[in-house]
C-alpha cells in the first residue's frame, strides 16, 4: 500500500487541516499548497480534484493523499491484477481492479478506499468512483508501512474495510518477511500467513482463487 500512517511517515502527503488554504505533509514538514479549496470537512467531490496520477482516501472527514510506491510493492500489486483479472475471465463473478480506483462508504470515520489491487461485484460506474467496498482487497506494504504507528493505522483500515462489507484482505509483506497475511471478515483478528513456496488465498470473498507466493516476489 502507498503509506497511510498520515504525518508519521516521511513520504505521505495528508491535510492536516481543512480550510482555504490546503497544507502538505510532504517529506516530513508541512507545506501549504494550492491544491483545492476545502471547507469545514473534506466532501467526495475534492477525490476528483486530486492531481492526475495522485491516489487519496477520505478519512475522519480528512483527504489523505498517498505518494507513489517503489518497484517491489508495485510490481506486486500488478502482479495480483493480473491474476485477479484471469479469475474474472474465467468466472465471471465480478471485476478486477489495479490500484488507484476509489471505493466509496458510508463509514462514521471514512468515506472511501483506494486498495492497491481489488475485486467488486456491485455495479460498473463508468468515469465515476464505484459504490461500496470490495469484496477483496490487496494492501502492499511500502517501505514507511514498518512499526507501531504503521502497524496501528493498517490495523484501522483493516476494521473499516470489514465494517464497509470486504469480506478478505490481504496484508502483502515483499519487502521485508516475503509473506502474505490473509484477513477474514469472520476472523479478523488472526490472519493466516503463507510464506514462499505457498498458495494464498481469499476463499470466503474469490472462491477457487488461488495465488504463488512466489509470484509477488523477485
Amino acid at each position: 500500500m502507498r503509506s497511510s500512517a498520515g504525518a508519521l511517515a516521511l513520504s505521505h502527503l495528508y491535510i492536516k487541516k481543512p480550510g482555504n488554504a490546503v497544507k502538505l505533509w510532504i517529506m516530513g514538514r508541512l507545506t501549504a499548497v494550492s491544491i483545492m479549496n476545502t471547507k469545514a470537512q473534506a466532501i467526495i467531490e475534492n477525490l476528483y480534484r486530486v492531481p492526475e496520477d495522485g491516489k487519496a482516501e477520505l478519512v475522519n472527514g480528512e483527504l489523505v493523499l498517498m505518494a507513489a510506491t517503489g518497484f517491489m510493492p508495485g510490481r506486486a500489486s500488478g502482479e495480483i491484477y493480473v491474476s485477479l483479472r484471469d479469475y474474472e475471465r474465467r468466472t465471471r463473478a465480478g471485476y478486477a481492479l489495479p490500484d488507484n480506483v476509489g471505493f466509496i462508504v458510508n463509514l462514521p470515520n471514512r468515506r472511501s478506499f483506494s486498495p492497491d489491487a481489488a475485486f467488486y461485484r456491485g455495479k460498473p460506474t463508468g468515469g465515476k468512483f464505484l459504490e461500496g467496498a470490495p469484496v477483496f482487497a490487496a494492501e502492499v506494504r511500502s517501505e514507511n508501512d514498518y512499526g507501531e504507528a504503521a502497524e496501528k493505522a493498517m490495523a484501522s483500515k483493516r476494521k473499516d474495510y470489514f465494517a464497509a462489507g470486504t469480506l478478505v484482505v490481504w496484508d502483502v509483506d515483499v519487502l521485508k518477511e516475503e509473506v502474505v497475511r490473509v484477513y477474514s471478515a469472520n476472523n479478523p483478528e488472526h490472519p493466516q500467513i503463507y510464506r514462499c513456496g505457498e498458495m494464498a488465498e481469499a476463499q470466503s470473498a474469490l472462491p477457487g482463487w488461488v495465488m504463488a507466493v512466489d509470484d509477488l516476489l523477485v
